[in-house]
């Protein structure tokens, strides 16, 4: 089971802050990513700014997606 995404906010060095349903917030690293793809186009800073929630999960405005999953078990949880 996965859990949806509440909220996405992008920060420096290609890295997004994410909320998810259970009100855990991580920390995801896009670089990894940024070599493949339609996520090379997030490259520009202004197109991965662009990121927004789609349904249960995050989606950028050249249509680039990312499962859930793999945002909850790539990412860092950030402890307040």
């Amino acid at each position: 089971m996965y859990l949806a995404i509440k909220s996405v906010t992008p920060i420096n060095d290609y890295n997004l802050i994410l909320t998810f349903e259970n009100g855990e917030k991580r920390q995801f690293d896009m670089n990894p990513f940024l070599d493949k793809g339609i996520f090379r186009e997030l490259r520009d800073i202004t197109k991965f700014n662009s990121v927004r929630i789609s349904f249960d999960t995050i989606e950028w405005d050249n249509e680039a997606d990312l499962d859930p999953e793999t945002l909850y078990q790539e990412s860092v949880r950030i402890i307040d």
